[in-house]
């Protein structure tokens, strides 16, 4: 059957539903397809009159319906399932085809299979999608990888369904090969660090300063007017005035503290180390997750080992640098984020502008934030910018509040309440910030047991000595 369909959305889960909703409201006629008949159908009975939505029973009339050249929109669970759909396609595709697969795959299937399918003259692109099934349905943020001419074919789509920030669109043509889904990894571990800080915020308030769910939630909306403006500390002003209907308790108590996870996270952190890039907080934010999980050997632990028991008064503007030591702390997770972005596009040639990540975060995604513009303005100032924290107005902030930063970490470690992101955030700006670091005393270590040799601070850089401890 031909229906001249522009695109396929093939996977329908809540994601896949609502862009192929967002497409057919946006003018696009689109096929839909789904391995089960279930979600085909309440994807149809979601429709409204005037859109151009054919529910195809099987991939070859899906691939039937659409115009040439074929453009398949995968939203498929990341790993095998993603390549057995697209093993379950091949046979109806040519070449010049294009799949899109809109899902978190991990940057090296992604290459793998942009290899494999261009041997059978297909183009592949990876695009990360966030902004949650609501940014899915009315405009998310997308970051498109792969072959500048395959994004040029797919831009009337991804530009009119996206999200707008001032006017224009939160999707760009991210860079060549796995650079969409890598950013959109980095994205996610940069939302891991943000949900836990966030999170050391909320215990601080609760268990130090005292504050009830009502003061905390007026909190969090104070600050969401201000520098910390962004998604996640609206909804978190949100979740704290929520209340459970079963038990008329506030929502968040009677929710379990085991925090689940997906995996991007942990991948940023291996990526990381491959490019021996530091990620401090995203990596604190992937451990205080697994130590959440952890539930049963902590309620063990709480009956045996005993913390701090000192409780005193605390600042009476504690609150106010409670919120600086966050936005500090932020800096220097999206610091690690682009710097990790920029290292692997260093290696890989891909073509990333950072100025441009930026923009394309500002709006529909999860951690769309005011102070995107900021990190905007910082790149577009200074292309080749080493870090974020040299900008003079990021890095600016951090050094004139950082005396904030530093009570609030001690007053956490004082009265035992763990920051782990918070504190890995400024141990990497005090790091980052100093010309010298101990490990001279490492180097001398190594080369003590095991002859590995070191450099000398006397000496041109290359040349490797070796010192006979004896």
């Amino acid at each position: 059957m031909e229906t001249n369909s522009q695109i396929c959305v093939v996977g329908l889960a809540v994601m896949g539903q609502n862009l192929a909703l967002n497409i057919a409201r946006n003018g696009f006629p689109v096929t839909v397809w789904n391995r089960t008949d279930d979600l085909l159908q309440s994807t149809l009975a979601r429709c409204e009159e005037g859109y151009q939505v054919f529910g195809a029973k099987t991939p070859a009339e899906a691939c039937a319906s659409l115009a040439k050249p074929r453009k398949l929109l995968l939203l498929i669970k990341a790993g095998d399932p993603v390549d057995t759909t697209i093993a379950q396609f091949l046979p109806h595709l040519e070449p010049g085809d294009m799949i899109i697969d809109a899902g978190n795959s991990h940057p090296d299937d992604t290459d793998r299979r942009a290899r494999d399918l261009a041997t059978k003259g297909l183009r592949f692109v990876g695009m990360g999608v966030s902004g949650g099934e609501e940014g899915a349905l009315n405009g998310p943020s997308m970051m498109p990888g792969g072959e500048r001419s395959a994004y040029d074919e797919l831009a009337p789509i991804l530009t009119t369904i996206a999200a707008k920030v001032d006017g224009a669109p939160c999707v760009t043509h991210v860079g060549t090969g796995a650079a969409g889904h890598f950013v959109k990894m980095v994205h996610n571990g940069i939302e891991y660090g943000d949900m836990q800080l966030i999170a050391e915020c909320f215990d601080l308030m609760q268990n130090v300063l005292g504050m009830d769910h009502a003061q905390m939630a007026a909190t969090f909306a104070e600050w969401n007017e201000g520098i910390l403006e962004s998604f996640l500390i609206e909804i978190t002003a949100r979740i704290l005035r929520e209340q459970d209907p079963d038990t008329r308790q506030p929502m968040v108590e009677v929710i379990l503290d085991k925090a689940g996870q997906k995996g991007t996270g942990k991948w940023t952190s291996e990526v990381a180390l491959r490019y021996g890039v530091p990620v401090p907080t995203m990596q604190a934010a992937v451990e205080a997750r697994y130590l959440s999980a952890m539930k049963a050997q902590r309620v063990h632990a709480s009956k045996r080992l005993a913390g701090p028991t000192a409780k005193g008064p605390v600042d009476d503007d504690l609150l106010s640098a409670l919120r600086d030591a966050l936005y500090c702390s932020k800096i220097c997770s999206y610091a690690q984020g682009l710097d990790l972005i920029a290292a692997a596009n260093a290696d890989k040639g891909w073509g990333v502008d950072l100025s441009e990540v930026a923009h394309i975060w500002k709006g529909g995604c999860i951690i769309r934030a005011r102070f995107l513009a900021s990190i905007q303005d910082a790149f577009r100032a200074e292309g080749e910018l080493p870090n974020l924290l040299l900008d003079p107005q990021l890095g600016g902030f951090i050094q004139q509040h950082q005396g904030a930063w530093r009570r609030v970490v001690a007053l956490a470690v004082e009265r035992g309440v763990p920051v782990l992101a918070m504190a890995a955030s400024l141990s990497y700006f005090d790091s980052y910030r100093r010309a010298a670091l101990p490990q001279n005393l490492t180097q001398a270590q190594r080369d003590l047991f095991g002859a590995h040799t070191f450099e000398r601070n006397d000496k041109p850089s290359g040349e490797w000595f070796h010192h006979d401890w004896q």
